[in-house]
């Protein structure tokens, strides 16, 4: 539908300079028929397991939706697994192909080598290859471009025959004991996830996203799938000590994160205005004394007091607008999700012009079950649940 609109944006360092690179609807989708095409050159077959052990960047999403397309199904690895365990859940989802960041991820495979038997090949992200065990993306997309250019038609073909029900994702938790495990999740799992968003109206094609969640986590791929639903950009950088400072270059309109950033965000500037000390400190204090008092009054359905308001309008040109500037200056709201949020941080961001939206999934129901909306939200509660949704206590 929007072929020419912007779809991805990522970083590209060249070693002194970071520059942001924008790429299309089409160009993503030129881009995953090729790695798509290519897995089918590899011998993948549907249903086949296919790992990613990468943080996340611009090519997990490629090859997790090149996966998809090739109707095979994603096992995802965080890259901060240890061998063992990696080599545990990529052997017990019987993998066939595993995308490898770089070489440290290259190395705990190899390391368990002889307990992958159905390993057949590793597609690197920006690793080392050997021309046989190991080969890069650009490797993988060649070898797509002769399959089809000897059958164009390969990758529609292949996904129109993709039944609702067929497996796509392979999502290892911990559990409560033992060895991690495999949570089953079909297509229609992420179908639902996208068309229950935008049908709740939270996000469209004017919104842009930025993403640095863990794709290997249910929550990533819940914003993966709304994006592909509601046709919105998306920033992506998974590295977090850049959040903050990405925020500020990419001005999204909204990101989903677990409480610990916002924590840590929150952190982070308490104590960097604590070091300028003095009158500075003493201004930002009364600004949130200020904006808390005038938020719960509103919320308790009383009308905040004239000096109230004058004071709030006031601190808001000196405190709060510098603090949204921080997070870019577009942020229409955040969404926070995997774990319960402090309310007092809550309020605390809420003072400051910015709303955390709260959500609860589970990986078992492919994430996404409760949101709380831009124009509803209450403190403390997980939102309304998703529509066509039963739920019992």
């Amino acid at each position: 539908r929007s072929p020419r609109r912007e779809a991805f944006r990522y970083p590209v360092s060249d070693g002194t300079d970071e520059r942001w690179v924008s790429v299309t609807w089409a160009e993503a989708g030129e881009q995953v028929s090729r790695y798509a095409a290519g897995l089918l050159a590899l011998g993948l077959e549907p249903e086949q397991r296919v790992g990613i052990a990468s943080g996340t960047r611009y090519e997990w999403i490629l090859a997790d939706l090149a996966v998809m397309c090739a109707a095979g199904a994603t096992t995802t690895v965080y890259p901060s697994t240890n061998p063992e365990d990696t080599a545990y859940i990529i052997g017990d989802a019987e993998c066939r192909v595993v995308f490898a960041e770089d070489d440290e991820q290259i190395a705990k495979l190899r390391e368990h080598k002889s307990e992958l038997p159905h390993l057949s090949t590793i597609v690197t992200f920006e690793g080392t290859t050997d021309g046989d065990w190991v080969i890069g993306l650009e490797e993988l997309g060649s070898l797509g471009d002769t399959r089809l250019a000897e059958h164009p038609e390969a990758i529609r073909e292949t996904a129109e025959k993709i039944r609702p029900d067929q497996l796509a994702t392979l999502i290892y938790t911990s559990g409560t004991t033992g060895r991690p495990k495999g949570v089953r999740l079909q297509h229609r799992s992420w179908v639902y996830q996208g068309s229950a968003i935008e049908a709740q109206h939270i996000l469209d094609e004017t919104d842009l996203e930025f993403r640095w969640l863990p794709m290997a986590h249910s929550f990533g791929k819940v914003l993966m799938s709304t994006q592909m639903a509601c046709g919105f950009a998306c920033a992506i950088d998974g590295r977090v000590d850049r959040i903050v400072d990405n925020l500020g270059v990419v001005k999204p309109t909204f990101m989903g994160a677990a409480p610990r950033i916002f924590e840590k965000a929150h952190a982070r500037i308490v104590t960097m205005q604590a070091a300028e000390g003095g009158a500075k400190e003493a201004i930002f204090k009364q600004a949130f004394k200020v904006g808390i008092a005038y938020d719960r009054a509103e919320r308790e359905g009383r009308t905040p007091g004239v000096l109230l308001s004058v004071q709030r309008a006031l601190f808001d040109k000196l405190v709060f607008s510098k603090i949204r500037e921080r997070f870019g200056g577009r942020v229409r709201f955040f969404i926070s999700g995997a774990a319960a949020l402090n309310r007092e941080i809550a309020e605390w961001f809420h003072a400051a012009g910015i709303v955390i939206l709260e959500g609860y999934g589970l990986t078992e129901t492919s994430a996404g079950a409760f949101v709380n909306h831009p124009d509803k939200y209450k403190f403390g509660t997980v939102g309304p649940a998703f529509p066509g949704e039963e739920v019992k206590i």
